[in-house]
């Protein structure tokens, strides 16, 4: 009977744009599903707007498809394999679709500053193996999110300048509101360890191993062990110490000849007087 496939979880990671989500996500090892491919299209009536700006808040939740998100996760965790759009952060749109297997892997991380609003949903869909929110300077993550940002062509370079000074004043309530959702604040460092309990925390554990030299004595004994075996699948007990061997056919059978054989062996030599000297008489023993 072959053993059960472990469920699959996902790790939920979470933290201000610019954190270091991505990186840290690719250390671990594990698939990786992008929650930035679940942002809505350009154009669509419910993208939030900054407050008092024409610009598009990309920042707010209502500008992110959490329904899709959950759905893609849930499939994932019950089939291996999802269908995912792809993003296009520099037209805001999407710009084809790919198909997504993680090949029934016990866990995967899903990544994205919006990971957090969606802890809660995987955690009674029984999906949640952990949520976790990097948080760090503020000041770092200005200077890491806009060189990104610039390199990727992401937005106009006054678009980028005016979101990454928002960002950074905002950053810590960011990180506070996240943590209220369920995400657990930490460095690097910290979440590392976390992923890697989660990990350890949904292998298959080993079958017991015996002994190296019980394998060996087992192998070396071959047939004189299974005939050791009892008919009720132990081990016969072995004679005690100083107990006496059971007979067998052949000592049976040599049982009469035994003492004659003893008998004529041991039956005792009839003394053989010394020679007489010549002259019939004997010499007197030597002091």
């Amino acid at each position: 009977m072959s053993a059960q496939p472990i469920p699959t979880r996902v790790v939920l990671l979470a933290g201000p744009s610019g954190s270091g989500k991505s990186s840290l996500a690719a250390r671990t090892g594990l698939p990786v599903l992008r929650l930035d491919d679940f942002y809505k299209e350009a154009g669509d009536p419910t993208l939030p707007l900054v407050p008092g700006s024409t610009d598009i808040d990309w920042d707010a939740p209502g500008s992110w498809d959490a329904d899709a998100a959950v759905a893609a996760i849930a499939e994932l965790c019950a089939t291996g394999r999802t269908t995912v759009p792809v993003y296009d952060i520099a037209t805001s749109s999407r710009v084809s679709w790919d198909a997504f297997d993680i090949e029934r892997t016990p866990l995967f991380v899903a990544e994205g500053i919006f990971a957090a609003d969606i802890a809660r949903r995987c955690q009674e869909l029984g999906l949640l193996a952990d949520a976790l929110c990097l948080r760090g300077r503020p000041s770092t993550t200005f200077r890491r999110r806009l060189l990104r940002d610039l390199r990727e062509g992401r937005k106009s370079v006054p678009f980028l300048l005016r979101r990454g000074w928002r960002l950074m004043r905002a950053e810590r309530s960011i990180v506070a509101r996240q943590t209220a959702l369920g995400a657990h604040a930490c460095d690097k460092k910290q979440a590392l360890g976390r992923l890697e309990a989660a990990a350890a925390a949904r292998r298959r554990p080993s079958p017991p191993q015996r002994p190296p030299h019980r394998r060996a004595a087992d192998t070396a004994a071959g047939p004189a062990a299974a005939a050791a075996v009892a008919p009720g699948g132990g081990r016969q007990p072995s004679p005690r110490r100083g107990a006496a061997a059971q007979p067998t056919a052949r000592t049976r059978e040599c049982a009469g000849q035994a003492p004659q054989l003893v008998r004529r062996r041991c039956s005792p030599v009839p003394p053989v007087d010394p020679p007489v000297p010549r002259g019939g008489r004997r010499s007197p023993p030597r002091p």
